[in-house]
């Protein structure tokens, strides 16, 4: 009889595990990763909203987000290169992402076109009223919005580099936090060094110019002399040729 007892007790540890996995996120997030057409970029989504809850908190510096604009979607992320902007991103990657986040929108990808609002990750912005999936922007005029038609053909060839991985996303975004600082801090000391250069290169023609001034007020006269001696010389010279 005590069979069922020790069933039911294991499902609740197990749902309490869980629970507690999915409050200390634990790598247990399934994320879709895709490459570009062009093989550059890694473009990325969550299975669900509780995925997307993650992504929106674990993104890193680089990212861009996509979502369907006015109808719910998969929050699609691309992946930039350090130092990109909006303004870097390649037309034929903008058509990937804008394709693949019309694909995942239940109503989206019904329809011939719809429009596509994206930004930089980091103006995302979540507050504590907002349920699962749903974010907001710190600066809305930063959100840019675009067009996109169906392509299936795109999509397909995206899906076949489609990869499922379980990312322990807060630890990876720890990683590349504490790359940045450690890329600040090796440029912040070339710069110093450079800083430092420069002005003992300054200092060191300042010197120049003094010690310049000081023998030349001396020896104007004697160079005079010296080029009169030369010319004599060398007409001393012409005599005997």
């Amino acid at each position: 009889g005590g069979h069922p007892a020790t069933t039911s007790l294991s499902a609740i540890d197990a749902y309490h595990y869980s629970c507690r996995n999915s409050s200390l996120q634990t790598p247990t997030k399934m994320v879709y990763y895709f490459k570009t057409r062009c093989g550059q970029y890694t473009i990325y989504m969550g299975k669900d909203k509780y995925e997307n809850e993650d992504l929106i908190k674990y993104g890193h510096p680089e990212d861009c987000w996509f979502h369907v604009d006015d109808l719910s979607s998969a929050h699609v992320y691309l992946r930039l290169k350090s130092g990109q902007t909006l303004d870097d991103i390649p037309e034929d990657c903008l058509t990937d992402c804008c394709s693949l986040v019309k694909a995942n929108s239940i109503q989206g990808c019904k329809k011939s076109e719809v429009y596509i609002v994206y930004t930089r990750w980091k103006n995302l912005k979540k507050t504590a009223s907002m349920v699962d999936g749903q974010v907001g922007f710190h600066r809305p005029e930063n959100v840019r919005r675009c067009k996109i038609a169906k392509n299936n053909t795109i999509v397909r060839q995206l899906e076949k580099t489609k990869v499922e991985l379980h990312p322990g996303l807060a630890q990876e975004q720890q990683a590349r936090l504490k790359e940045i600082q450690r890329q600040k801090k090796a440029q912040h000391i070339l710069e110093q060094k450079k800083k430092k250069m420069e002005e003992l290169e300054r200092k060191r023609e300042m010197e120049a110019r003094s010690y310049d001034r000081i023998v030349g007020g001396e020896t104007s006269a004697s160079d005079m002399n010296g080029t009169a001696d030369a010319t004599a010389a060398e007409d001393y010279e012409d005599d005997f040729m």
